[in-house]
């Protein structure tokens, strides 16, 4: 069975699925390097979820461990990021068909944005694992959500029919809560969608185990003058419903996928058809 590593930044990200393992069987808890590693099943799904805390090394020191400790086969992680784009407003998903580290300048040594002797910048995630996720974000906005954010929720943040979004992402130590910084980044990135602070750790991390990865986020703010102010609100009223719901989407569409290819096997069994 695949085991997914699931990464989140700040607790109230992971904390609803987390709660969901601790009553499954055979959930167990270690503490590697500050942080536990929470193993067992979620939703039929073996999985290693971990709180990772905020920024680059945080999320790669995580990310190798999920690796070397625990022999995941892929890592999802799950979290908020600031909008960017034009049409991506507060409640849109985005899951990043790439990721570069806005920050990230060793020139004149190297070309700015590329990772040093590594003569990469921009990290491409898994285009199987993405697809997944994306029908499962479409699902949860198109059946989970008026289920799971109260009409007065979503008014108080002004969410009305929010969207999925899906391309380049900026990872950077910094965050980015005004409107200049964030014309600067769209300048330098035009096609960005959104700005947050682990994804292209992560994804660097990935791409030089082989290993698969896909980025989820929330959009929770503009990257503008009122993004700390909205962030730590979104984060408690609206983040943790995103993740746990998605994540329940992704998983049960992979238990029913894997249920049809027993069910398949079985039925060609017992017709004798090689």
């Amino acid at each position: 069975m695949v085991t997914t590593g699931i990464i989140g930044a700040m607790q109230e990200e992971v904390a609803e699925i987390i709660a969901g393992m601790r009553q499954q069987a055979g959930y167990t808890c270690r503490r590697i390097g500050m942080r536990d590693y929470h193993a067992g099943a979620f939703d039929g799904q073996s999985c290693v979820v971990v709180l990772a805390r905020i920024g680059k090394v945080a999320a790669a020191v995580t990310a190798v461990t999920l690796i070397r400790e625990f022999g995941v086969d892929e890592i999802v992680f799950t979290g908020l990021a600031g909008g960017l784009a034009a049409g991506g407003n507060v409640g849109d998903v985005v899951i990043a068909g790439s990721l570069v580290q806005h920050d990230l300048d060793a020139r004149p040594f190297f070309p700015r944005h590329e990772v040093p002797l590594l003569g990469v910048s921009e990290f491409v995630t898994d285009a199987t694992l993405c697809t997944e996720l994306e029908s499962a974000a479409m699902a949860f906005l198109a059946i989970d959500f008026r289920r799971s954010i109260t009409l007065e929720i979503a008014a108080g943040f002004g969410i009305g029919e929010p969207l999925l979004h899906c391309g380049l992402v900026l990872s950077g130590d910094r965050f980015i809560g005004d409107a200049g910084e964030a014309a600067e980044l769209l300048a330098r990135f035009p096609t960005a969608l959104a700005v947050e602070m682990e994804g292209a750790a992560v994804a660097q991390v990935c791409h030089e185990h082989a290993l698969p990865c896909a980025i989820l986020r929330t959009i929770s703010d503009r990257a503008d003058a009122n993004a700390h102010v909205d962030f730590g609100q979104f984060l408690s009223s609206v983040a943790s419903t995103y993740s746990d719901g998605i994540l329940r989407q992704f998983f049960r569409a992979r238990h029913a996928a894997a249920g049809s290819r027993v069910a398949l096997r079985t039925a060609v069994d017992a017709s004798g058809i090689a």
